[in-house]
């Protein structure tokens, strides 16, 4: 068994996750996400899905990033 690096839970079914050249091990994908998942910018949610970035900063959504002074992003593109 191996013990997850978040929440120190020993478990048999645990799974590693390379990123950035280094392997991490995570007992659940909420410990993984907690862990590895980067934070927006403006409201501190963590973004799990695609989000959005501007100046290399990561935001969840345009609305935050507009939040911040950010103005070149768009939700939606109309055709």
């Amino acid at each position: 068994m191996a013990r997850c690096d978040v929440c120190g839970n020993d478990y048999d079914k645990t799974f590693q996750v390379m990123m950035a050249g280094k392997t991490h091990t995570f007992d659940s994908f909420e410990c993984a996400i907690y862990a590895l998942a980067p934070t927006c910018e403006h409201c501190g949610v963590r973004v799990i899905g695609h989000g959005v970035e501007a100046n290399g900063t990561i935001y969840c959504c345009v609305h935050c990033a507009e939040q911040q002074g950010v103005t070149e992003l768009q939700d939606r593109v109309e055709e």
